[in-house]
This record gives structure tokens, C-alpha cells and sequence, in this order.
């Protein structure tokens, strides 16, 4: 059992850095108090005290509580204070949140070494230390809210005497810990996704150590703060905790060492039975009932619901994960998992994902320890009841349907469907199936994460066209292996499987076609619609490039299209190869640049390594019609001596896509089987909408219609 050391009451308050400190330039902080100072504040009359002591307050030492003109010490009943306190206007009032009404005072609580601002509601905290609390703040039963002296708020932070095996990492991607990095407020996923690469490197894995170390100061006793219009109710333990204004937390359980960034435009919940530590939570995002999280990083506006478990991870921005267990996870935006048995562990995923129930990601390890992994581009859905083995590699927008998969996966074929195939026993490869049979959903999914982006400050150019730098140097890379496959398949070399794939009169030809290097097992791999996949890619690039030049037209309104294309043809001297930072593509002789200046000591900041991010944000669209252009020259080398027929190619291209988002999203009204759950089809379509009425169709036509006409404005 451990020895309680008796100490005075006055040593309560020693090693805290009070309120003035704040007047300080510091990166402790990103909110702060009204700036506090000791002119501000007066000591309490003869009056005033025995008014307080009337009503059954008790202090260690009445001259150490400052007051603000305006203070009615009528409204402060029934409490005991020690240390160093101020507090700021009570006016004889109430204040309401929700159903809430609190009347504005101190009541029934025990109060060290804090501050507060004006017109506070604080009623029956059992014991709050060495916070400073803003202004209009709603405090309402609370066992313990406390600062430690060797407060981190969540940062991996080690303090002055403290031994560095205390520091808190995060563990991302990889059970075993080989791709830590350490959090701090403000991390991105570009910065985690940086850091967990390169680990043979050992002087840009030291940049990024000592990038994080000038983040914070080591020196102990900083009071945690409370935001302005801040709501606490119902909750446990709050120990070791900034948060910003209107910050609302009721019924939680434990809070510890945390920063909650919140804005009045932009506010973080917190809900009942929660247990969170060791996290930065950034603005706009909502935990409730029951969630668990232990050394995390929440990006803005997400969400964690319903029993969910989220440990040693960081996921991205406007993401959703309840009811289900994520482990070791790097997580980019848009990413949902709402189910309540999921599970996710050692993974890296790109964004714009999807995770189905039953879906097991990582639970199975190939090797004599838990060090594998699995990393998937953009758009990744493994589907209902999924088992993947460690390590697995996916390219972007792989859908994989229901099943166990008994071996390593590396399949960089973008847009396609993977399955067990029951014909060959095998795996099933359906090249290109997005645009053949589901080309509502994949349309309609990009569109829907731009306009469900919340993030009130956009620092990332995030990427959520499915057409975009990195699936352009995929679809090019696939068209070469489909090449090769046929070319295997008849004998010959990858010449003649290229003469095969470019010849129409082989689309309804059943070649059996075999792809190699997929699954690390013996069963085969066949790749079905190859050919209609190899000519799908093909166009998508033509269309591709055609729909850049307009959108570089419209961005350079006072310049001939001919001269923006020869401009920007001049600069295109080969395919670039991109890195995914965290939902921002970048070019990978960009990010190479910057981390060597990392390694020089050039950049001295993690907030210059963000400049770099916006730097390349502006550079990015034309960028990408460059790269752009690239992918065209690569499948019609012709295009600009023939720029009519590309163009032309463009808009049929942009017909067929216009046309497979109504047809597929026609199948659900045309299907017998849905059909059947409804009396008939005005039923239907009283349930689930008129196909005509459909927004997201009207606007994809009406957009097909605009792109024809600026098509037209380029001839």
C-alpha cells in the first residue's frame, strides 16, 4: 500500500504557473483566457468576507481570493477555497443551456489555486484545481476536474525530471510499434502519414523528433483551461484537460490528459459513459455513449459513437467509427465504420472508405509475431463478413465482397471487385467494376464527401474525385499488366497482348486470363471484363485530361485554350509519381525536397512543413492537368495532332459515365425481388423516391450538358 505524505495546504499551489504567465508568447495554449492580470482584480472586503463567511464558505486565507468590481459574494455559498484564487463579475442571474438553467455563483464545491471569469455557474464539484475558467461557464456536478503539475494535455510531451519511457507515442499501422510517432495539438494526418514512412532513415526520423520537441516547453505547472460558454455536467473524472469555448461534456465518465479544441462556429461533444485518455480531440467532432479511446487523435469533425473502441489511432477529418473496435490505425478523411462487429488493426486506409459489418481487417497474422500490416488507397470497401490476411496491399477504389481470404493480397488493379472465385476455386478479379455496374455509387460518392467536407479551416486540399493523379498512374499501370496477362494467356508476349486488348472485335471473346503476383498462395487469379477495363481506362484518361484543360480554362479566363494546353504541354516531360498525404496529393519529388530540407534543418517547425502542404495546394490544379495531360499522350500519343477526335472521345466518355449513374441506380427500381416487398410500383416509389426526382441524376445530367458545351468553347 502506498505512504499518503502529509503536506501543508499552502504547497497545494507550488510548481503551478499562474494566470499571468499566459501574457506570454506560448504554443501551450491554443485558447486562452481574457488576458489576466493582477490590476484587474481586487482583495475581498471586511464586508465581502464576512458575507462569504455568512454563508458557509471557508478559506485557507481570505486575502488570497482577488475579486473583479461586480462581484456579489452573496452568490457563492457552501464552498472551501485554498491557493491562489480569482474570480471574475457575478451578477445575480441564471444561465441556460439545452434544458439546463444554472443561476450564476459558486456553490458546494472545493476550489484550489483557480481562476474564473465572469458571470460562472459552478455548482457541487467535489474538488476542481488549477484550472482557469472562462467566461459564462456552466459547471454541475463533478467528482474531480484537476491539473497536474506535469500536465501534457495529450501532447508526447516529457517534463522537466520526468524518465522518457512515460512520453505517450502513438503506435500507428503496425502492432509492434515500429511506426510510432509522437502526437501533439495539431497533427495531421500528412504529418503521421510522414512519419511512419522512411523508418531506415534515421536522420529524417530524428527531423521529426526534434520538429516535435520545439512544439512545447518541459517545464512544469501550466493550469488547464476551460472555454469560454464551456458545459460540464454528470461527469466523473476530468484530470489533465484543455478545452476550448463552448465545449460540451455531460455524463462522461474519465476525461485524462486530453486537449478538446472547440469554437463557438465549430463545437466538440462529449457524452455519456465515454472513457477517454490520452488524445487530442480537434474542433467540431462528437463522442458519445460508451465510447473508449486511449492514445488517439480525432481530426476535425469526426465522430465516435455507440460502444466504440479506438486506441493507439489517428483518424482523419468528417469520419465516423462506432459500435466496433479500431487498433494501431492510420486513418485518412471520410472514412466509416458503424458497425458492431468490424474490426480494424495495423491498417493504413487512404480515405474515402467504407467498412461493412463482419469485416475483419488485420485480425490474422502471417508471421511468428504481430507485426503485420494492410494499407489501401483511396475509396477502399471490403464488404460484409471480410477475413484479409496481414500484409495486404490494395490500389484505389478496391470493393471485395463477402469472404474469407485465406492468403496476402497485392492487387493494384484500381476500380475493381475482388471475390472467391467458385468456378476455378481461386481469387476473381472484375477489372474496372465501378464503371460497368455500379457507376451510381462511385459518382455519387464523390460528390458526397466534398459536400459533406464540415472542416471550418480546409488546411488540406483534400482529393475526393475518383479521377485524380494517383488513380491515373494506377490505370496506367494496370493497362500495362492487363498487356501482359493476355499476352501470357495467348502464348505471346505482352506486345501482342496489347495488339489483342486494342482490337474491338475481341470484347465478347471469354479469353481465360490469369494474373500473377496477386495472392501469395496457389490458387489462380483470373481477371474477368479485362478488355472492356483495358478500353474503359483508356477512355477515362482521354476524358480525364479534357475535363482539366476546361477546369485550367476556366481558372485562366483571360487566355486562349490553345496557349494554356501548349503552356502546360511544354512542362509535361513525364508521368509524375504522387504521394497521398493524408487525403492532399502531392508530387513525390516535392515531398522528397522537403524532407531533406527536414533533415538539414532548413525546416525548423511542423508549422513550415504545413506552409509546405499549402504551397503545393495552390500548385496542385496545374498540377493535375499536367499530369493529366501525361496520362493522355500515354494511351492516344496522337491527341494533340488530332484534337477534334479527343475531344470528341472526352464527351462520349462523359455520356457513357452520365448514362451508367441512371442505369445503375435504375437496376434497384427494375429488380423483382425489391419489387416484391411492395405492393406495386407507385409504392416504390413512395418509399424510396422517384427515379426522375433523383437530385444527384438531374445534376450529374445537367453537368454533362454544361461539360459538352465548354467542350465545344475548346474546338
Amino acid at each position: 500500500m502506498n505512504r499518503i505524505d502529509k503536506k501543508p495546504l499552502a504547497d497545494l499551489g507550488y510548481g503551478f504557473v499562474t494566470a499571468n504567465y499566459l501574457q506570454k508568447d506560448s504554443n501551450e495554449y491554443l485558447y486562452r483566457n481574457k488576458n489576466i492580470t493582477q490590476a484587474d482584480y481586487r482583495q475581498l472586503s471586511a464586508r465581502e468576507i464576512s458575507i462569504m463567511e455568512a454563508n458557509l464558505n471557508e478559506a485557507e486565507n481570505w486575502k488570497d481570493i482577488w475579486v473583479k468590481d461586480g462581484f456579489n459574494p452573496y452568490l457563492v455559498k457552501n464552498c472551501r477555497f485554498f491557493g491562489l484564487i480569482r474570480i471574475g463579475i457575478l451578477e445575480s442571474c441564471y444561465l441556460e443551456f439545452k434544458n439546463l438553467r444554472m443561476p450564476v455563483g459558486l456553490y458546494n464545491s472545493t476550489i484550489i489555486s483557480s481562476d474564473f471569469g465572469d458571470n460562472v455557474a459552478i455548482d457541487r464539484v467535489n474538488l476542481l484545481s488549477h484550472f482557469q475558467i472562462g467566461n459564462e461557464v456552466m459547471i454541475l456536478q463533478v467528482n474531480e476536474l484537476a491539473t497536474t503539475p506535469t500536465a501534457k494535455f495529450g501532447n508526447g510531451i516529457v517534463k522537466d525530471g520526468e524518465e522518457e519511457r512515460i512520453r505517450i507515442w502513438l503506435e500507428l499501422g503496425n502492432e509492434n510499434g515500429g511506426r510510432k510517432v509522437i502526437p501533439f495539438i495539431g497533427m495531421r494526418p500528412a504529418d503521421a502519414y510522414l512519419w511512419t514512412q522512411d523508418r531506415d532513415d534515421k536522420a529524417l526520423q530524428e527531423g521529426y523528433f526534434n520538429l516535435t520537441q520545439q512544439e512545447f516547453s518541459t517545464h512544469r505547472g501550466y493550469y488547464g483551461q476551460i472555454g469560454d460558454r464551456t458545459v460540464i455536467k454528470n461527469t466523473g473524472i476530468i484530470k489533465d484537460v484543455n478545452m476550448g469555448s463552448d465545449t460540451y461534456i455531460k455524463g462522461a465518465n474519465k476525461l485524462k490528459n486530453l486537449t478538446i479544441i472547440s469554437y463557438p462556429h465549430a463545437s466538440t461533444q462529449i457524452g455519456e459513459g465515454c472513457e477517454i485518455v490520452n488524445g487530442i480531440i480537434h474542433e467540431g467532432c462528437r463522442i458519445f455513449y460508451g465510447v473508449k479511446a486511449v492514445r488517439f487523435i480525432l481530426a476535425a469533425h469526426s465522430q465516435l459513437k455507440y460502444g466504440a473502441r479506438l486506441i493507439n489511432s489517428f483518424l482523419g477529418s468528417n469520419s465516423t467509427i462506432s459500435c466496433c473496435e479500431v487498433l494501431n490505425a492510420l486513418i485518412f478523411p471520410a472514412h466509416e465504420q458503424h458497425h458492431n462487429n468490424s474490426f480494424l488493426c495495423a491498417a493504413m486506409i487512404q480515405g474515402q472508405s467504407n467498412m461493412a459489418a463482419g469485416a475483419t481487417l488485420g485480425s490474422n497474422h502471417n508471421s511468428r509475431g504481430a507485426d503485420g500490416e494492410l494499407q489501401a488507397g483511396r475509396g477502399f470497401w471490403p464488404g460484409l463478413s471480410v477475413a484479409l490476411k496481414h500484409n495486404s496491399k490494395f490500389a484505389a477504389f478496391n470493393l471485395i465482397s463477402k469472404g474469407n481470404y485465406p492468403a496476402e493480397i497485392h492487387n493494384p488493379i484500381p476500380f475493381s471487385l475482388l471475390g472467391n472465385d467458385d468456378e476455378s476455386g481461386g481469387l476473381l478479379i472484375i477489372a474496372g467494376y465501378w464503371f460497368q455496374y455500379n457507376m451510381y455509387a462511385i459518382a455519387r460518392n464523390a460528390w458526397k464527401f466534398a459536400a459533406r467536407d464540415q472542416r471550418v479551416e480546409k488546411n488540406m486540399l483534400l482529393e475526393f474525385d475518383y479521377l485524380a493523379p494517383d488513380t491515373v498512374s494506377e490505370m496506367l499501370k494496370a493497362r500495362d499488366l492487363f498487356c501482359q496477362w493476355v499476352g501470357d494467356a495467348l502464348e505471346k508476349d505482352s506486345q501482342a497482348g496489347k495488339a489483342w486488348l486494342e482490337n474491338p472485335t475481341n470484347a465478347q471473346n471469354n479469353l481465360a486470363v490469369w494474373a500473377t503476383g496477386i495472392e501469395n498462395s496457389k490458387r489462380k487469379t483470373r481477371v474477368a471484363k479485362i478488355h472492356r477495363a483495358y478500353q474503359i481506362f483508356g477512355d477515362l484518361l482521354q476524358y480525364h485530361a479534357a475535363k482539366e484543360w476546361v477546369a485550367t480554362c476556366q481558372r485562366n479566363p483571360n487566355q486562349k485554350p490553345i496557349e494554356l494546353l501548349n503552356k502546360t504541354l511544354a512542362n509535361a516531360t513525364a508521368i509524375q509519381t504522387w504521394d497521398n498525404l493524408g487525403g492532399q496529393l502531392i508530387p513525390s519529388g516535392a515531398v522528397a525536397d522537403m524532407k531533406n530540407k527536414i533533415k538539414s534543418g532548413n525546416i525548423k517547425a511542423w508549422s513550415e512543413v504545413h506552409e509546405f502542404y499549402e504551397k503545393q495546394a495552390v500548385l496542385y490544379p496545374d498540377q493535375k492537368f499536367e499530369n493529366a495531360l501525361n496520362g493522355l499522350l500515354k494511351v492516344n500519343p496522337n491527341a494533340i495532332e488530332n484534337i477534334p477526335a479527343w475531344l470528341n472521345k472526352a464527351v462520349e466518355t462523359s455520356r457513357f459515365l452520365t448514362e451508367g449513374i441512371e442505369k445503375s441506380r435504375a437496376k434497384d427500381y427494375q429488380d423483382p425481388f425489391r419489387l416484391a416487398m411492395f405492393g406495386n410500383a407507385q409504392e416504390l416509389e413512395a418509399v424510396i423516391g422517384d427515379l426522375d426526382d433523383n437530385e444527384f441524376i438531374q445534376q450529374s445530367k445537367v453537368n454533362q450538358q454544361v461539360f459538352e458545351e465548354k467542350i465545344k468553347s475548346l474546338a
